[in-house]
């Protein structure tokens, strides 16, 4: 607790800051159509790096109020309909900005503040970036934040049921992905395969998925990608506004629901939202799946100052969720049954109350996020404290089996040095302190202590058609695993001390070579330590089908990848093609050698017969792409589709790596007519193909290629508080009977959720 309070004490200090601000400053403009010159009303203006935001009158003006004297700044402007247009503007420098927007039927690429320390165009990012906005998620009728990301090209989910959702980038997941939240990164066991992201789905305003290395910039874990969950931008200068979202789903009585408040005082600006989920077992043809029911509760608080000088924001949160656990699958005749061998009936399991076993999870965060200007250039900074608590209750709902407590305290210090837009140097120092104690009766992963930095320098040239980037960095990390013996006198874990350190470099270009044509690549190098559980797992718990065993000899992973991207965006066409070569040295993997099993006695003393999964190393590579093209055959139909392909091969023995994703197709046809009083109507029908997964690993299984039908309507209308939208979704339409590859339950022969809709409202407050 004493960190945290530094965290709040260091809150006050910036927020003095405001007695040394210089005389409040406004910048106006104007956003009008570049063909009729006609004032575009309602269009959204986006300053990322002072977290500002505003929209245009009924003149199409817009002010800005609160924003430093001086600097270079990208201002975005966004309207439905339009091109994105961005713009780098000297704040010290008197100008009338103004933007011509051109009509545009296809959604040109947003601003993206993921792969740079400055906020950038896509267009002259080196990496491959994705963004998913805040409609997209919501829409997507997915239970869980992962989930609704899942259909961006390249992304796939390890799932266990509807509440566990685990992200993989390219074939690569969970610690090798790091997830971002509120400009930190999110520490919560993610070793582990029985429990999801720990973060509200609805907070997301959006989520920008960097898919490949990323160790320079984030070090350790983000050798597949990151994963940034972005909150909202707070509102213009003196409104006070909110939200109410709701949406219910018909495959296990999925309700979610969410409030939001915020405002903006001359400055002060503040949030709060407070979000609650809640199902019963999913289901697929005429069965339900009992006991694997969940649900949540979140709330959240920012409050912060946007001043001359920069802004300071100060976040707290808690996400707190427990989930029924499946021991065992169906019978021969695909029913269900209790531990007296009574079959359970589909009203029996649509019951919300949880049995036994089931875990307990709560996460605590609390962010400090400033971005100060200094020197004339920018000082960021994100000072997080976690606490992560994990428990599963397997005998009893008053004592957990299995209890574990994770504090993370994480440094993120970036200063980017003054610049005219052309040369962007940036230097960062970033750390993270963990400690790890069992207080349970049953043992996964022994206590520990772990301890590691990294410090980076990043250097972006800018050209009038493009970008060139390189930088370097240097990581350590200390993790210190203790001694346990049970209360019978057992060895569990034995100590261990293992320290890593690591060089990794990156170059990159984007530029457009022609006409409506970018070309990016990039050459960058991976890092990652092993994990507590791949060093020293010793045990199996509730959740999963197999006994794990760690080994603390293993070394860390380094990775080389290259990445090719080429874009074309015509006028009713874009098309987009990525392609990789991931080579990993050292890649820890999970086998089950000689289908080796153990006789595993739990706390009543049953035994039973589990596979033992230990953990090993080979070289391997990854090599995969993504392509997508977009019709716009006459201004209101889209027709998009995507694709996507990894393969993964062990290099020593020339076979495939365990856990690949099948390779998917993705197709959508989307009208968007214009109706009177309305905004934003679509009606849409899609097809998801995913293909046989055949490559296996000598301990898997082939899983089957499956099509699935899906298909959406929706509109919004304005109000005097904003849009009032309203949609329904509808997924797996035509109830197939499938297996995801990646999917937990498809070892106990549980399908993946049959048909499901999905019905939403979003209303501004």
């Amino acid at each position: 607790m004493k960190r945290l309070q530094l965290l709040i004490t260091a809150f006050g200090v910036l927020l003095s800051l405001n007695t040394f601000a210089n005389a409040l400053v406004s910048i106006k403009g104007k956003v009008v159509d570049a063909t009729t010159q006609a004032p575009l009303v309602g269009a959204t203006l986006y300053i990322s790096d002072l977290k500002a935001s505003t929209s245009t009158n009924s003149n199409g003006e817009f002010t800005f109020n609160n924003v430093p004297a001086k600097g270079k700044f990208l201002l975005e402007v966004r309207y439905l309909g339009y091109k994105t247009s961005s713009k780098l503007i000297d704040l010290a420098v008197p100008q009338d900005i103004s933007f011509a927007l051109a009509p545009s039927v296809i959604e040109s690429a947003e601003v993206v503040i993921t792969g740079t320390p400055f906020s950038s165009n896509n267009k002259t990012n080196s990496l491959a970036v994705v963004s998913v906005s805040r409609d997209q998620l919501a829409q997507s009728a997915a239970t869980n934040l992962v989930d609704a990301i899942a259909k961006v090209p390249g992304v796939s989910q390890v799932t266990t049921g509807g509440a566990i959702s685990k992200p993989t980038i390219r074939g690569l997941g969970y610690n090798r992905v790091l997830t971002m939240v509120d400009g930190a990164r999110e520490e919560g066991q993610q070793w582990g395969d029985e429990h999801g992201v720990q973060v509200d789905q609805f907070s997301a305003a959006r989520i920008e998925v960097l898919k490949g290395p990323a160790s320079l910039l984030y070090g350790s874990d983000a050798l597949g990608g990151v994963i940034n969950i972005i909150d909202d931008l707070v509102p213009a200068e003196g409104t006070y506004n909110g939200n109410f979202t709701t949406n219910y789903n018909t495959n296990g009585g999925l309700t979610g629901s969410s409030l939001m408040m915020q405002g903006n005082t001359n400055g002060f600006v503040y949030r709060g939202r407070v979000s609650y989920k809640n199902a019963y077992g999913f289901g697929y043809k005429d069965h339900v799946v009992p006991n694997a029911g969940f649900n949540e509760i979140n709330t959240s608080a920012m409050l912060g100052l946007n001043k001359t000088w920069g802004y300071t924001h100060l976040s707290l949160s808690r996400f707190a969720t427990n989930i029924g656990l499946v021991e065992e699958g169906p019978d021969a005749d695909g029913n269900y049954a209790d531990e007296d061998g009574n079959i359970i009936s589909n009203s029996d399991a649509k019951k919300r109350s949880l049995n036994l076993p089931f875990q307990n999870i709560n996460h605590y965060r609390a962010a400090l996020n400033s971005n100060v200007l200094l020197g004339g250039g920018q000082l960021k900074s994100t000072f997080a404290f976690q606490r992560n608590i994990r428990k599963e209750f397997e005998e009893t709902k008053d004592e957990p089996g299995l209890n574990l407590g994770l504090n993370s305290y994480t440094y993120d210090v970036k200063y980017s040095f003054a610049n005219n837009g052309v040369w962007e140097p940036t230097i960062g120092l970033q750390g993270m302190y963990q400690t790890n104690k069992n207080s349970g009766e049953e043992f996964l992963v022994p206590d520990y202590n772990s301890n590691n930095v990294g410090a980076f320098a990043y250097l972006k040239r800018n050209f009038e058609n493009g970008a060139i980037n390189a930088g370097v960095r240097y990581d350590y990390k200390k993790i210190d695993g203790k001694d346990l013996v049970n209360e019978d006198g057992d060895q569990v874990f034995n100590a261990f001390n293992n320290k890593f350190s690591n060089v990794t470099g990156s170059v990159g270009f984007a530029f457009d070579i022609a006409k409506n044509l970018n070309l990016k690549g990039n050459i960058g190098s991976g890092f990652r330590a092993p994990n507590i559980a791949e060093l020293g797992a010793n045990g199996k718990h509730e959740g999963t089908f197999r006994y794990e065993i760690g080994n603390s000899s293993l070394k860390q992973e380094t990775s080389l990848q290259f990445d090719l991207g080429l874009t074309y965006q015509a006028e009713n066409i874009t098309l987009g093609l990525n392609a990789y070569s991931n080579k990993i040295y050292n890649y820890i993997y999970l086998s089950n050698l000689n289908s080796e099993t153990i006789d595993y006695t739990g706390e009543e003393g049953d035994v039973e017969t589990l596979p033992v999964y230990r953990f090993l190393q080979t070289d391997a590579s990854l090599i995969g792409g993504e392509a997508s093209v977009d019709f716009h055959l006459v201004k209101a139909l889209h027709f998009e589709n995507t694709f996507a392909y990894v393969k993964g091969t062990n290099n020593a023995t020339n076979s495939p790596l365990p856990f690949i994703p099948a390779a998917s197709l993705n197709n959508e046809i989307r009208f968007e007519p214009q109706i009177k009083g309305l905004n934003d109507s679509f009606i849409k029908v899609g097809l998801t193909n995913v293909f046989k997964q055949d490559r296996i690993d000598a301990f898997e299984t082939e899983t089957d290629g499956y099509t699935l039908f899906d298909a959406g309507i929706g509109t919004s209308f304005k109000t005097k508080k904003g849009k009032f939208n309203v949609w329904v979704t509808g997924q797996n339409l035509t109830n197939k009977l499938y297996y995801n590859h990646l999917s937990r339950y498809k070892l106990a022969n549980i399908y993946n959720p049959g048909r499901n809709v999905s019905f939403g409202i979003s209303v501004p407050l």
